[in-house]
């Protein structure tokens, strides 16, 4: 089981985000502050989950979670900023969007942009060490992945309800037929290195 805090009696914030290395779409973050001394058996990493798992402990996180938001970077900005900068952003603008204002950061990795005078603390795996970062990595990657399920509708040439706008084979070959849309990020290597034959 993940532990409950990282401190005893400071407001703690979960912190994580989703999409980092996608080829299409926003990066998503989002900031989670759980009931002290919280426990959950299931609640894990969001990427040892299953989709049905991961659904169901969205809406248990949204109904116990003391404050939570989610908050996204669009692809224009990520180009402009780089991912790694538009993903502390993120954050940053769902730190913000907290009803309550936290004491302590638990960001999961290993690098954080300061988020005015809060002190934070940086965890490398932090989504499979504490629950707040694995509630916060849970609602990232499900916001995420309706984002990437909605713009489907509207380009299904590149099959994002199933790949999420990771560069899988499939989304490779979309765009050497179809090429680019708004919704990719422009800085990335999106063509990359893929043997292609429509014959």
């Amino acid at each position: 089981m993940l532990k409950s805090s990282y401190s005893h009696n400071r407001i703690e914030a979960g912190c994580d985000e989703a999409g980092r290395g996608c080829l299409a779409g926003p990066v998503f973050a989002a900031a989670v502050i759980l009931p002290k001394g919280f426990t959950h058996e299931v609640l894990n990493d969001s990427k040892k989950l299953s989709v049905r798992q991961r659904n169901e402990l969205r809406l248990l996180i949204e109904s116990e979670a003391i404050a939570w938001a989610v908050a996204s970077v669009d692809p224009d900005e990520i180009d402009r900023i780089n991912i790694l900068n538009a993903s502390f952003l993120a954050m940053h603008k769902a730190i913000r969007q907290l009803s309550l204002t936290p004491e302590l950061l638990l960001i999961d990795g290993n690098r954080f942009h300061p988020y005015l005078d809060i002190p934070h603390h940086c965890i490398v795996k932090g989504d499979e060490k504490y629950l707040s970062i694995a509630a916060a990595s849970i609602l990232a990657k499900t916001y995420r992945d309706g984002h990437m399920e909605n713009l489907h509708k509207e380009f299904p040439c590149y099959d994002w309800k199933n790949n999420k706008g990771y560069p899988c084979k499939k989304h490779r070959e979309a765009l050497f037929q179809f090429g680019i849309s708004q919704h990719h990020r422009k800085s990335y290597n999106l063509f990359g290195q893929l043997h292609l034959d429509f014959n």
